[in-house]
């Protein structure tokens, strides 16, 4: 069984699919994918996702602002975000982070409410989701201020080994998307086999990012196949082993979410 650890089921291209995110998450378990973790990124997409989670079983939401959706005159409000954390199918915080490659003027502001977000994964004990790009010290330097008890995740892995170093001695996991199959992904690959084992995810980050063979097109959940099967491979482990094992680390990341077995 496999598990898309972040993915937007709220954007999905459903064209393949006649418009249906019945049949889009058909096809994803029919391919032995069991769960979906789908992510907030702001204040307007928290009810959609709350009500996908809501409507489907086998899918868990998280709530929180993205560092390019925050609003250039308004920070959110820490009680709105402990309020949409209180919400049964809300496992997790986010994805928050930092993001200075399109917003580098937004730096202190990104870390204000970054560092919100954190404090809201003390107070609830829920796992963060980060998002990080060309922002590595500022990261590792909130992430370490923060001594957060809890694990979490630096989704859609990008950096280098020095930088997942420190974060595996902070306490958080990997998760690894469609960009590992690039061609110009080598650093990324080589990252990917020195991650533990029981500190890797992997994920969609639907419907971005769509792996080799997919690449140029909408990515979908079911794609999740592909990034597992290519990592089983890339390790030099087998792949049911591989799923088993990235399933039981979002288990243990993630002990809120109400996994079942794959329905076909």
């Amino acid at each position: 069984m496999l598990v898309d650890s972040h993915c937007h089921l709220d954007r999905l291209d459903l064209a393949q699919h006649d418009g249906s995110l019945d049949a889009a998450l058909q096809a994803a378990r029919d391919r032995g994918v069991g769960h979906f973790l789908c992510i907030g990124v702001s204040a307007d997409n928290a009810a959609a996702v709350k009500a996908i989670a809501e409507r489907y079983a086998d899918v868990d939401c998280s709530v929180g602002i993205h560092p390019l959706d925050l609003q250039a005159d308004q920070q959110p409000a820490l009680d709105w975000l402990l309020a949409e954390l209180a919400h049964p199918r809300v496992v997790a915080i986010g994805e928050t982070g930092l993001d200075y490659h399109y917003e580098p003027d937004a730096a202190p502001r990104q870390r204000e409410a970054f560092r919100l977000h954190l404090e809201a994964a003390r107070r609830t004990g829920k796992p963060v989701i980060v998002h990080t790009r060309e922002a590595r010290a500022d990261t590792l330097e909130l992430l370490r201020e923060a001594a957060l008890p809890q694990a979490g995740v630096l989704h859609c892995f990008t950096e280098d080994w020095d930088m997942a170093h420190a974060a595996l001695d902070l306490g958080f996991y990997i998760s690894l998307s469609g960009i590992v199959t690039f061609r110009n992904a080598d650093a990324l690959r080589e990252v990917a086999r020195r991650v533990p084992a029981d500190r890797l995810l992997v994920e969609t980050d639907s419907p971005y990012l769509a792996p080799v063979p997919h690449r140029g097109k909408a990515n979908l959940p079911q794609y999740v196949y592909e990034v597992a099967r290519f990592l089983a491979e890339l390790r030099g482990e087998d792949f049911e082993a591989f799923a088993g094992q990235t399933t039981q680390n979002f288990k243990r990341l993630f002990p809120l979410a109400r996994l079942e077995p794959p329905r076909h």
